[in-house]
Formats: C-alpha cells, structure tokens, sequence
C-alpha cells in the first residue's frame, strides 16, 4: 500500500479512537474519522497479541491491506480508518474475510455502490 495511504503515527491513532466513531462486526472493528483536508483516505490496523503469534498477526494485515486496496474505490476518501482484528478473523478465508471487511464499512455507512 503507498505510503500516503498508511495511517502510522501513535499520535494519529489516538486521534481516531478518542474523536473518531465506530462500528463493528463479529470480526473487525472499524474506527473512522472525517478528515476533509484530504482527498484520499488512510488506513491502519490493528492486530493485538491475542490473535495470535507474529506471523499470523501479519499475514492478516497483508490480507487487509490486500483487501483494501483491490477496492480502494468502494471506500470514501477524506476520511482516516483504523480496523481492529478479532480472533473469529484468524479461522477465515480471503473471500470470506473480504466481505467481512466491506460488511464493516456497509455498517458504518461507508461502503460505495458498484459503478
């Protein structure tokens, strides 16, 4: 994912958890905070130890970010996303976790049409 699109910082989290809203499904949980300045949006997750050991952790962000940007144009811009993985996340496959992923971003209102 290009560098613009990352949502990195410590200080940029703690923005969008304190100020941002959420919604949520068995799966992930997604934060979201409007930011107009910007044209595109951000991403970060979130995976905690709980999930699972390092390499799990990591290949669900790689699956994430894969997901996000095969269909980066469903997802608004202006906009900075974190999503939190739960561990029902570990046990799915990439189709699955896909709709997932879009089911979370439907819940919060977030998810485009197909053109």
């Amino acid at each position: 994912m290009e560098k613009k699109l990352r949502l990195a910082k410590r200080e940029d989290f703690q923005k969008v958890y304190r100020y941002g809203k959420s919604a949520a499904n068995h799966q992930f949980v997604l934060y979201y905070l409007p930011r107009r300045e910007q044209e595109h949006f951000r991403l970060g997750i979130s995976a905690s130890k709980k999930i699972g050991n390092a390499v799990i952790r990591n290949r669900l962000r790689r699956l994430i970010k894969e997901i996000v940007r095969l269909n980066m144009e469903k997802f608004p811009g202006g906009y900075d996303y974190i999503v939190i993985v739960r561990k029902p996340a570990v046990e799915m496959e990439y189709k699955e976790m896909e709709k997932s992923v879009a089911h979370v971003f439907k819940r919060a209102g977030l998810l485009r049409k197909n053109n």
